[in-house]
């Protein structure tokens, strides 16, 4: 079969031929509908995250949209991460208690973009960040798991999103998301968000330091990344003064449980219209043109790879 292939970590895959998945027990071969490409893909590849070094060669993608039995269900991999397979194929293998079938009249590739960044947003906004309706809301960044926490919080109840975001085309995306302010990284958030209630952090560094000044005293504060550097210059004064309460979040810590609730209650919005990102379909042939504007940033939203 045809499918994308890493050869050497830290390089492009290309498209190549592959053999076809054979199930062990408890797997189900998938027919791959969808495969996003995304950050969390290129980082195992390059062979410096805390996974290590990956074995090659190894079809890359840690998610995915497919269908088994003519049903469509969205699946995870660890590829990349451990030995073994993943999305970016004409089918793959999944654990069949890892399946979560979706509802009727989804779009797999809607679904695709969304995946586990919705995911995300979503418990880091409700589970980790408590939001309650009415409480205002900061998020960082306009990339998937950003534009999918402005709608998410706006679903889960949120009184006020401000959103902050790099570039013109970021802020534009925020807007188009629903934000009810948006704002550059550089802003000052005091004027523009003073007494928020939760900040939603997938960039950690300068902007989040800024952005936590506004909380109110006892605000939340969920981190879910470093884009924007690994040290925060925040200093213990703020965060005592305040009483404000930093958490971390990150999808390798929930049950299969949490993540296919998760995923359903994301289906149903995409379903709904109510939830979506921005994203470009590129066929599997394109793979490794796609796999350098997603590490350049270049892409024009969520690359989502089909057949």
């Amino acid at each position: 079969m045809r499918a994308a292939l890493i050869v050497r970590p830290g390089e492009p895959p290309s498209l190549a031929d592959r053999d076809e998945p054979v199930p062990t027990d408890g797997e189900v071969v998938v027919d791959v509908l969808a495969a996003p490409l995304t950050p969390l893909d290129l980082l195992c590849a390059t062979g410096t995250s805390y996974f290590g070094v990956p074995a090659t060669p190894y079809v890359p993608g840690v998610q995915g949209v497919g269908t088994v039995d003519g049903r469509a269900a969205w699946f995870p991999s660890s590829a990349g991460m451990a030995p073994g397979d993943g999305s970016m194929a004409a089918r793959a293998s999944a654990r069949r208690e890892d399946l979560v079938f979706l509802p009727e009249g989804v779009d797999p590739v809607a679904i695709a973009a969304l995946g586990l960044s919705a995911v995300a947003a979503h418990l880091a906004l409700t589970w980790r960040g408590e939001l309650a309706p009415g409480e205002t809301v900061v998020v960082l960044g306009a990339g998937a798991v950003g534009q999918a926490a402005i709608q998410l919080a706006r679903l889960a109840g949120a009184g006020r999103v401000v959103a902050a975001a790099r570039s013109d085309a970021g802020r534009e995306r925020a807007r188009r998301a629903g934000a009810d302010a948006v704002v550059g990284l550089d802003a000052d958030f005091t004027e523009v968000a003073a007494g928020a209630d939760l900040l939603l952090d997938p960039l950690f560094g300068a902007p989040a330091a800024a952005a936590a000044q506004a909380l109110r005293p006892g605000g939340r504060w969920v981190n879910l990344g470093a884009s924007a550097g690994e040290q925060c210059p925040i200093t213990s004064s703020v965060l005592r003064s305040r009483s404000l309460r930093l958490s971390g979040y990150t999808n390798n810590e929930l049950t299969a449980r949490q993540r296919a609730d998760a995923i359903t209650t994301i289906a149903r919005y995409s379903v709904e219209g109510s939830l979506a990102v921005d994203h470009e379909v590129v066929p599997f042939a394109d793979v490794s043109d796609a796999w350098r504007r997603q590490a350049d940033g270049v892409a024009g939203g969520r690359i989502v790879l089909v057949p």
